[in-house]
């Protein structure tokens, strides 16, 4: 879903806003925020370094943290010979000293990858660099992390059918099996984290939804039907706010997911208000509903365990670098302002996860 401009912006734009930002400042009212069990947040290492007050705010409401790049091909892997683990590593430190745990992201992913891999032009140099890295990086994060999403958004904006699959560069030469691969190959590297799939646009009614979602669960029931050791679907959640969950479909999709054995988790939850109108309050209100409602139709059949947004406060969001709202003001698109003030997506937060 997301185009690298979000990575471009997220790895300097972000950094740009937090340079003009007291460092000094407070988190307001921390002193009555709780920690939200199974609540989490995603950060890039450049912004929890040049603003205390970012990591602050992950260990004050926070159980979990996710890196945003960090653990992406590109950072990773600056050539074929080099694991470059240090920024990762900074913020499992982050992590460990905040008595937070960490989940992984993105062992295979069809954007961000490096432009050496491109360079290899035989198929088995191409499995054998993918193996190596997937192997490579779940080893060295063994008993560490939590949970991996392996792979990426592997449907299409507007699959045609349930069988539609985008088309990779790992499809281009592994086929189908670039998917059971990375799975089976992050298992046998530790046997013992949590292994999931993550996707995007399947949580309203619009067609194009419906149908990702159709051929979402078909590619979960297809890797499940060929023994992948799969554990967990990741809903990843990039609302958009103009347009209403799709609650009844939403809840029958978790329901038979979880009755299959897996695990949901919601993965990079923000809500783009770019095309609501109102003062910042009223657009908040719609905000809050779109998550209360997405939240309600997870937690129909079970209790929602893990919800991470991508970002916690707006001052740190790729909404407000790579969308721009038509009234020029800052799209409001997570659980905490620009001022690291909470807004009513807390409080839903709150309402399914319990404090710690």
């Amino acid at each position: 879903m997301i185009k690298l401009d979000r990575r471009e912006f997220i790895l300097g734009g972000a950094a740009t806003l937090a340079a003009g930002a007291s460092a000094s400042a407070a988190l307001p009212a921390s002193k009555l925020a709780r920690r939200h069990q199974g609540y989490g947040a995603a950060a890039t290492l450049w912004d929890l370094q040049s603003d205390p007050r970012l990591g602050e705010a992950i260990s004050t409401y926070c159980t979990q943290v996710v890196p945003v790049l960090e653990l992406k091909w590109p950072v990773l892997r600056p050539d074929a010979h080099t694991f470059a683990f240090e920024r990762a590593d900074a913020i499992l430190d982050f992590a460990q000293k905040n008595d937070l745990t960490m989940r992984g992201h993105t062992l295979a992913w069809y954007h961000d990858i490096p432009d050496w891999t491109k360079q290899i032009k035989d198929s088995k140099g191409v499995e054998r660099a993918y193996v190596d890295h997937i192997s490579t990086v779940v080893s060295y994060y063994k008993d560490k992390l939590t949970s991996w999403d392996v792979v990426n958004e592997p449907i299409p904006d507007n699959p045609k059918g349930v069988k539609d699959r985008r088309d990779t560069f790992w499809t281009q030469h592994l086929g189908d099996r670039w998917i059971p691969l990375a799975f089976r190959t992050a298992a046998a590297a530790d046997p013992y984290v949590k292994l999931a799939i993550n996707e995007y646009d399947i949580e309203s009614a619009k067609d194009s939804f419906i149908a990702k979602r159709a051929a979402y669960r078909n590619l979960i029931m297809e890797l499940l039907d060929q023994g992948v050791p799969l554990h967990a679907v990741g809903l990843q959640s990039h609302l958009h706010a103009e347009l209403e969950i799709d609650t009844h479909g939403l809840a029958e999709f978790v329901t038979e997911i979880r009755s299959w054995g897996l695990e949901v988790f919601v993965t990079e939850l923000d809500v783009d208000d770019q095309k609501l109108t109102g003062s910042p309050l009223e657009r908040d209100a719609i905000v809050a509903k779109r998550v209360d409602d997405l939240l309600t139709a997870i937690a129909s059949s079970g209790p929602v365990r893990s919800v991470l947004t991508w970002g916690i406060s707006d001052r740190y969001s790729w909404i407000n670098g790579y969308v721009k709202r038509p009234d020029k003001q800052p799209n409001r698109p997570l659980p905490l302002d620009g001022e690291f003030k909470p807004k009513p997506f807390m409080d839903v937060i709150s309402k399914f996860t319990n404090d710690v």
